[in-house]
């Protein structure tokens, strides 16, 4: 259900985010994430001169590719808008997230490598809907081939599904997990 019926307004700025998860050839996993915001009338900026309605004011691009283990092995960040001329400069900055494991923690490490001067606020932003995305992206196909191939996993104990507390309906205690993931189900039994 949508959101109720708004007050009268008038529309100013619109962001869009938009991440994409990609398996490759190799084994690996690209996730990319592009961020847009757009204001709805024209402006002079001081480095890029007249910025006209509906022309990004930013447009962010940054691919994390990961393994399954969710460990980051490349990145790669650009910048097509800028408010700043200076700001392309740090794209590279975002090779420092390489090593790092997106889960519980990304955030913090993420601003300790790439915060404030070293960084930029907007791709830092972005990581979150990308680490999201990484998730959406591989673990519904890695349980798919689980599946698929029983007799391997038959040895092995069962693997920790790592949605497992990250939000109400994936709670150990709720009716998702039980249903999902009962070896880690911790309510009533």
């Amino acid at each position: 259900m949508p959101l109720s019926r708004p007050a009268e307004r008038e529309h100013i700025h619109t962001r869009t985010v938009t991440c994409q998860g990609f398996r490759r050839a190799d084994g690996l996993w690209d996730i990319e994430g592009h961020i847009t915001d757009i204001k709805t009338y024209g402006f002079t900026n001081h480095d890029r001169g007249e910025i006209p309605a509906g022309e990004p004011v930013h447009g962010m691009w940054i691919r994390v590719t990961v393994g399954d283990d969710l460990v980051i092995r490349a990145v790669e960040a650009e910048m097509e808008y800028a408010p700043f001329s200076a700001c392309d400069a740090i794209a590279p900055n975002y090779e420092n997230l390489i090593g790092l494991k997106l889960g519980p923690g990304l955030r913090k490490q993420i601003r300790e490598r790439t915060g404030g001067v070293h960084g930029c606020t907007h791709l830092n932003e972005l990581m979150g809907p990308v680490a999201t995305t990484a998730f959406q992206t591989i673990f519904p196909i890695l349980a798919k081939e689980s599946l698929e191939a029983p007799e391997e996993n038959d040895t092995k104990p069962p693997r920790r599904n790592p949605l497992i507390n990250t939000c109400h309906g994936w709670r150990s205690d709720g009716p998702a997990v039980k249903r999902i993931s009962p070896d880690f189900y911790t309510g009533d039994k």
